[in-house]
């Protein structure tokens, strides 16, 4: 684990609440029939996620450091355990929803209970160093959790034919530059996470030779990938990796999620509705497949996360990003550099999700936390409009297996360079 600071002080107490804050925040919209829906074996409720992170500082700080401790309820730690096999036997994923019980009002009494335990815990024991790593760790993990929270409720939302409005203020982008490729010169670059918090997976730095490259400017709209369904690129399997050629085919798959056509006309779900497609916005909740797809038919392909990475931490945007929690990417703009680096869509790479040189994991059960998914998966980067604003970094590493479009994911190209 990783810290900012050695020991506990008002800002650490303050941001954690803060951070639990924010989580109920998210859920103000909420009826209390959304709190209990689980659309896919992929989401969850959102009554699952408020228990869950709870559950989280419950059984790795309190459970470990306080010397009272006694736990809220003998089931909750099976309930609510995510996959921590070290902890116990999880309950089925795919069964979150069948939990009508604890009720949301018992979910929000667990939340305070543990709360109001975890501020006495810094109030007495602010000077212990594992706490602060513990809780630093915690405050991450549900800010991870506000991000899925966000993606859940989209796809719950998304799949009711009544396309329920979240909120918020609706964007649009009038005016996209024609996409161009910078050059990027390779050799021995430095990767991965350098000072203050970071999530184990991000750690060792350490060295990576790159060929030069070039990178694209901004990120696929939704014009640019329309042509590629105009033209037939879903019909086209010399685009298609084998595994997505099966996956189109079995799923009937003809265009990214949230799509629809009505009487000729292209709309898209986002949070603030059912909207007419903006063709300028960049192209959301596409997967690993289509991304690979897109990219053949462009004749370019998907950059590796170390390029990603390098282009990222040398000429990082720092423009405005949009709060988390905005209901669609948009195409943030820059009058230098490359544009769109953090906070509009998750950017797929080519790269498999794997374990830098010198990897460790986390000690105890906290050690399944991301070592354990290292697996069949691919890494994205990037972060998106629902991702927490303190997680922008550009050695953050998010990993998705290719199938997978739920999450707002979209497209960077990458070319090579003779």
């Amino acid at each position: 684990m990783h810290a900012h600071q050695e020991v506990a002080d008002d800002s650490l107490a303050e941001r954690y609440q803060a951070t639990r804050q924010r989580t109920l925040n998210l859920c103000s919209p909420l009826e209390l029939e959304d709190y209990g829906i689980q659309p896919t074996a992929d989401a969850s409720p959102p009554k699952w996620h408020l228990a869950h992170t709870t559950w989280f500082f419950e059984t790795f700080i309190l459970k470990v450091l306080d010397e009272n401790f006694v736990a809220h309820h003998d089931q909750y730690e099976r309930l609510f355990n995510s996959y921590y096999n070290g902890v116990g036997q999880p309950y089925p994923r795919a069964k979150r929803g069948l939990l009508s019980r604890p009720t949301v009002a018992q979910v929000e009494d667990y939340r305070t209970a543990v709360d109001e335990k975890i501020v006495g815990l810094l109030v007495t024991q602010g000077d212990c160093k594992e706490l602060v790593e513990r809780v630093e760790l915690g405050l991450n993990h549900e800010q991870q959790h506000q991000e899925l929270l966000l993606t859940d409720i989209k796809f719950n939302f998304g799949h009711n034919p009544l396309y329920p409005v979240y909120g918020g203020q609706p964007v649009s982008q009038s005016r996209v530059s024609r996409l161009h490729f910078s050059q990027i010169n390779g050799g021995i670059v430095e990767i991965g996470a350098k000072n203050g918090f970071a999530f184990d997976n991000e750690r060792p730095r350490h060295r990576v030779l790159l060929q030069p490259f070039a990178f694209a400017d901004r990120l696929t709209t939704n014009s640019e990938y329309l042509e590629f369904i105009e033209a037939g690129g879903y019909q086209a399997s010399e685009h298609w990796l084998s595994e997505g050629w099966q996956a189109i085919e079995r799923d009937k798959l003809r265009h990214p999620l949230y799509w629809l056509q009505r009487d000729g006309q292209w709309f898209e779900y986002r949070l603030d509705g059912l909207q007419p497609l903006d063709p300028n916005l960049p192209a959301v909740h596409v997967s690993g497949h289509e991304a690979f797809a897109f990219a053949s038919w462009c004749n370019a392909r998907l950059p590796t996360e170390f390029e990603w990475e390098h282009v990222a931490q040398d000429r990082r945007i720092r423009g405005t990003f949009l709060e988390s929690g905005c209901l669609h990417p948009s195409a943030v703009t820059a009058t230098q550099g490359i544009a769109q680096l953090f906070g509009d869509v998750w950017q797929w790479t080519s790269s498999n999700y794997g374990p830098y040189p010198g990897y460790r994991t986390l000690p105890g059960a906290l050690g399944e936390y991301n070592g354990k998914f290292m697996s069949s998966q691919l890494v994205l980067r990037g972060g998106s409009c629902v991702t927490p604003k303190s997680h922008l970094r550009s050695s953050y590493r998010n990993f998705f297996y290719a199938p997978d479009r739920w999450q707002f994911t979209g497209i960077r190209l990458a070319k090579n360079v003779e």
